[in-house]
């Protein structure tokens, strides 16, 4: 038995051996996103939304505390931030991680947006939500809105702190294009990059007799330079998660992983971000493609009192994101023949660019005046117009 016993230090030994190789190996392959913990990823290009690369990004989970973007997206939106919000029992008695409000306290309403999204605290997030939209339900339904209008139909958000939550609709949950989707948003709202990147913050509630500090718990701003902004979201379901952006030089980039390890794979969302971003910033390059004016060749019209009509396009020179082996083809896309009437401005067709043979965007083809179609006046005064030229004996 003492034999036996002394196997263990060195098993444990050949482990962490192991375990540290295999860290090493993914180190190593930074920028490969084939090799990402992650479940679910994406890397998105923020200036036009292109899906950069994907890793199982359509599939619905659950997205933590990644949530918080929403969350302060929305209320940025609906309301003031010298705004007083009162906090509710309800809101006192969320779980961690919390603030510690208390029934009852006022607190200025930029003050706990600090609070959510610099130490993600779950209590300041219901009483926002409360203030902002009445109930949670409401403001989850305000949430639900705003993910629809920017085209995030696998998601579905039940609470403003991303706790683990199912009703009769469904799980809170979302994408990682989804999520990408929505930060794409955020970033371009100044005062929600000012909030995020904040290093700490200090408040008091509004009767002065409680004081806070906040401190940034988001890692990732320190980890890469040009970095955005970002949120980290943990949950017994969704696992570790992370949704971030960074600026350099003429590229920006999103990334997202969901389900990214679990207790005690902590630095896995960050090692996975990593690897995305270098990904875009080494792989791929700004390339300049299009057409600007381009020239249409007009439409012939059948029954017309003219036989052809002009049109024209919106197509314009676009920046993509592209790799050396991007293959980028433009089609323009109209009937051979419009049939009379034809109204100014109608929409007739369409350019379409591709990249890779996917659709990254598309233009309308209008035409730029009327043709009437031909009735009995226009053929009486076509024949008079021969008459009174002679050419009608």
């Amino acid at each position: 038995m003492k034999k036996r016993k002394k196997w263990k230090p060195y098993l444990v030994c050949v482990l962490t051996v192991l375990l540290m190789m295999e860290i090493s190996i993914r180190v190593q392959a930074e920028g490969t996103p084939e090799n990402l913990y992650a479940r679910s990823a994406v890397l998105m290009d923020a200036d036009t939304g292109r899906i950069l690369f994907g890793k199982n990004d359509n599939e619905v989970m659950p997205m933590a505390s990644t949530t918080k973007i929403m969350t302060l997206l929305v209320t940025l939106e609906h309301a003031d931030l010298d705004e007083i919000v009162e906090v509710s029992a309800r809101a006192a008695s969320m779980p961690d991680v919390q603030l510690h409000i208390r029934e009852g306290e006022r607190y200025r309403l930029q003050d706990l947006c600090y609070s959510l999204m610099l130490e993600s605290h779950n209590d300041s997030a219901v009483a926002i939500a409360e203030h902002v939209g009445g109930t949670v339900e409401g403001f989850a339904a305000m949430m639900n809105q705003k993910a629809k209008h920017l085209g995030c139909y696998h998601t579905y958000f039940i609470s403003p702190n991303g706790l683990d939550a199912e009703d009769e609709h469904g799980k809170h949950s979302t994408t990682a294009r989804d999520l990408a989707r929505i930060m794409r948003c955020c970033i371009k709202n100044e005062t929600f990059l000012s909030i995020t990147r904040e290093p700490s913050w200090t408040f008091t509630d509004m009767d002065g007799n409680r004081s806070f500090t906040v401190q940034n718990k988001n890692a990732f701003l320190q980890m890469m330079e040009g970095a955005l902004t970002g949120k980290t979201g943990f949950t017994n379901e969704a696992g570790y998660c992370y949704v971030g952006a960074l600026e350099r030089g003429e590229k920006r980039l999103i990334t997202v992983v969901l389900a990214c390890g679990w207790p005690n794979h902590k630095t896995w969302k960050w090692m996975d971000t990593k690897a995305l971003m270098n990904y875009g910033l080494e792989d791929y390059h700004k390339e300049t493609v299009g057409s600007d004016r381009m020239a249409l060749e007009p439409l012939s019209v059948m029954d017309g009192q003219k036989e052809k009509v002009e049109i024209l396009t919106d197509a314009a020179l676009e920046d993509f994101l592209l790799k050396e082996d991007d293959e980028f083809t433009m089609k323009v896309m109209v009937p051979d023949i419009l049939k009379a009437p034809v109204q100014a401005g109608e929409l007739v067709g369409s350019v379409v660019y591709y990249i890779n043979g996917q659709i990254v965007d598309l233009f309308p083809v209008y035409t730029v005046s009327e043709v009437k179609k031909i009735d009995l006046e226009w053929r009486l005064r076509q024949v008079i117009d021969l008459w009174q030229m002679g050419n009608i004996l």
